[in-house]
């Protein structure tokens, strides 16, 4: 007789676990709040869309999408090291940065080890972490939303196994400067792994920063994670890179599923880093566009957090998911901050001049709707 209840017993550690709630699509917004054009600035995508030589290299691949991909994705890490003067052996190709921050954890957490978090940040380094069995030590950014690197220091200890930092940091936008990271690298014992998350270093001006593939090159326990999907405009397709030592990658290589990065994925990736037109545009458009937020922001009188990225931490105050919803319901995405511990704060991506016009029109018509 077939059981009428399941007695499959999942682990107990995924009752502790949050899964990543991504930012709403533009379909299911058309759908819910019937809305004929809707705006996205919730994921950080690259408003210029894709590549166009990516596009290309796919339209070319599509007939031979019956064959299995390269298991070693060969000509593309060959492509990545030759543009960041790196041997292939440094690189992992991953499926998307997300599947890089897992592989990072099966390979070298194993169960009561610590893992050290600064937040408020991205939520899959403490997903892994626990996904593993992992201690989690949050460290708290400053209320400025830099990084503290004494604290950090601090809590270390003889059981900690990997310092995560993403720099520029997601939520806020804020920077680890070259040299509080060479400080903290200096001070860390040797037997802590650094995941330093620097996808999006593309957008970043200001001249004390450091992508951290230098200090891999130095010979740091560091490992670089890069993504295809803000610049290079690939999110669909889901490719991204981890730069280590070589001794490093090959550990992590021992969990990797042999085709984790499909055909497509890596053709549209080699062409992709070569297109230094796209990435000057869209490095470009950012850099102007963040600018004009700010002027919008201050208009509307409010409090914004300085970004070196392709988004803003805007804060709204008590009834932020109020004017979210609103937001929303105006047909503009954002992401709401209260899954970062920031109810009172708004992350908005920054997309091209007509969206975000449309973005700060919408803006104001909430605060109007909020007030009355």
């Amino acid at each position: 007789m077939p059981l009428t209840k399941s007695e499959i017993q999942a682990r107990n550690v995924l009752k502790s676990m949050k899964p990543y709630s991504p930012g709403k699509p533009i379909w299911e917004v058309q759908q819910e709040l019937g809305l004929e054009h809707v705006v996205k600035l919730a994921s950080n995508e690259n408003p210029l869309g894709p590549s166009p030589k990516a596009l290309e290299a796919i339209n070319e691949l599509l007939v031979h999408i019956h064959r299995y991909p390269d298991a070693q994705a060969v000509d593309l890490r060959e492509t990545i090291a030759g543009r960041y003067g790196l041997a292939s052996e440094q690189i992992i190709i991953t499926n998307g940065g997300d599947e890089l921050i897992t592989l990072v954890s099966e390979t070298f957490i194993e169960a009561g080890d610590e893992i050290i978090v600064p937040g408020p940040s991205f939520s899959e380094y403490v997903f892994g972490g626990q996904l593993m069995g992992a201690v989690i030590r949050t460290v708290a950014l400053t209320e400025d939303y830099q990084y503290d690197v004494s604290a950090i220091l601090e809590a270390v200890s003889e059981r900690t196994k990997i310092l995560y930092l993403c720099s520029p940091n997601n939520p806020t936008g804020t920077i680890l400067r070259k040299s509080a990271l060479t400080e903290l690298l200096d001070a860390l014992p040797p037997y802590v792994l650094v995941m330093l998350d620097s996808a999006y270093s593309h957008f970043v001006t200001e001249d004390d920063y450091s992508d951290g593939i230098e200090f891999v090159k130095a010979g740091y326990p560091v490992i670089v994670l890069q993504t295809f999907s803000k610049v290079y405009g690939l999110a669909g397709i889901r490719v991204g890179f981890g730069v280590a030592s070589p001794a490093i990658i090959k550990e992590v290589l021992q969990v990797k599923e042999p085709f984790n990065v499909n055909v497509l994925a890596q053709a549209a990736a080699k062409a992709a880093i070569l297109d230094d037109d796209h990435v000057r545009k869209s490095s470009l458009l950012v850099q102007e566009e963040r600018l004009r937020m700010y002027q919008g922001f201050r208009e509307l009188d409010l409090a914004y957090t300085p970004s070196m990225s392709n988004f803003i931490l805007v804060e709204l105050g008590e009834d932020a998911e109020q004017r979210y919803n609103e937001l929303m319901r105006q047909g503009v995405i954002v992401r709401y901050g209260a899954a970062w511990g920031l109810p009172h704060h708004v992350r908005i991506s920054i997309g091209t001049p007509e969206e975000n016009q449309i973005l700060l029109h919408a803006l104001r018509q909430s605060i109007v709707t909020a007030d009355r």
